[in-house]
């Protein structure tokens, strides 16, 4: 059996992860991902679970004795971005690269799976696989909640890899580690002139300019020094020419928050501004909201087995700093405790860079990190907490 074998169960996942790097697919397009995982699955006869969605994976090991159900999640999708690795196993699809390592989570989740097979009958409990869809830009997570996946989930654990970690490191953190990710778009609407006659309108582009100095002063004047947040404006967009004042200007951009209430007051703070800045300037707006995953918040006592067992395993454990990058994972852990962990991949660039690589010696400690946590959870199950102390 190759999951008791480490070094051939390590060649088989870097195969896989290469094969998955070569093919990259979007979100809501993973449908030959969606075909591979599952046919890498039930080479092991490993048990797939129904789903009403069109793309991702769901399975179950386990189950033949009483115990909780320990849900292990990757993520399976690759962004719009070419790839710039000279890598002879680079993305073969145009404009397309798994420069997030969903590529490494997914195979990271497979060897945890065959080890976890390979002991399917001394398991008290079952191991739920997630293999989600979707999770730079789709939602996905929601969508599986909305499936049932979770529905008989006592906890759940993922991670994501760490390009500036070194290989053999893994950051665990209690309470909150990656931000609510919110976005906007602001439609300024003024009155348009000819430029040598600036009088005759209300000029968007002025109004435009104060808003974005005002916003500022969210984060510098109305969020405590204490607590955290971003807003930043990415894009904007106005005017056609160079001797006539815009009917209106656009604005676009994100809000990052790690709490709840603070998510809250910089939102209300950002309509008050915009609307009152822009009133100055007799001109009228329209702000579009559009919230993303709250913020990531890892239950305390999962995350204290997850570090014990992590020492025990042999990997450093560290306390990381928080990211205001987001993860829809986040959705996962308001409905059911768990973790999430950044594990180090000692790579040459973050996240989301055309030259994005990770070392792949971390891809079998990676599969072994999230097997010793699911069996650990199975074996703690009177240590697990109840829904209702999820933080």
């Amino acid at each position: 059996m190759i999951g008791l074998n480490r070094t051939l169960l390590e060649k088989r996942l870097i195969e896989i992860r290469r094969h998955l790097h070569q093919y990259p697919e979007l979100s809501r397009e993973e449908f030959e991902t969606t075909k591979s995982i599952t046919g890498w699955l039930l080479e092991r006869n490993i048990k797939i679970r129904p789903t009403i969605l069109e793309t991702g994976v769901f399975a179950d090991i386990g189950g033949q004795r009483p115990g909780p159900t320990i849900a292990i999640r990757a993520d399976i999708d690759a962004l719009p971005i070419t790839e710039r690795t000279n890598l002879p196993y680079a993305s073969r699809i145009p404009g397309k690269m798994h420069s997030c390592g969903h590529d490494f989570h997914t195979a990271a989740a497979l060897g945890a799976a065959y080890l976890l097979k390979a002991e399917e009958t001394e398991l008290r409990g079952k191991i739920r696989l997630i293999f989600q869809p979707a999770e730079e830009y789709g939602a996905g997570a929601e969508k599986v909640i909305h499936d049932g996946q979770l529905d008989d989930v006592d906890a759940i654990i993922g991670l994501h890899n760490k390009p500036d970690l070194p290989v053999g490191t893994v950051g665990i953190k209690s309470g909150p580690l990656m931000a609510a990710v919110d976005r906007f778009k602001v439609v300024i609407n003024g009155k348009g002139a000819h430029a040598a006659l600036p009088q005759n309108g209300h000029d968007p582009i002025t109004a435009t300019a104060h808003v974005i100095t005002a916003l500022q002063t969210i984060v510098s004047r109305n969020v405590s020094p204490l607590e955290s947040a971003v807003v930043s404006v990415t894009k904007i967009e106005g005017g056609t020419t160079w001797n006539v004042i815009p009917e209106s200007v656009t604005i676009e951009g994100t809000v990052r928050t790690f709490d709840h209430s603070t998510r809250t007051h910089v939102k209300n703070r950002f309509y008050t501004i915009v609307e009152q800045v822009t009133n100055v300037f007799a001109n009228k707006t329209d702000i579009q909201w559009f919230a993303g995953p709250p913020p990531l918040v890892n239950h305390s006592a999962i995350s204290d087995l997850t570090r014990v067992a992590a020492e025990q395993y042999g990997l450093k454990v560290i306390e990381p700093a928080p990211s205001t990058a987001g993860e829809d994972f986040a959705y996962y852990l308001q409905k059911t405790p768990g973790f999430f962990a950044f594990f180090g991949t000692n790579g040459t660039e973050d996240w989301h860079h055309p030259s994005f690589t990770i070392d792949e010696t971390a891809l079998i400690e990676a599969a072994y990190f999230l097997y010793n946590n699911a069996k650990v959870l199975l074996q703690k199950q009177a240590e697990l907490p109840s829904m209702e102390s999820v933080t």
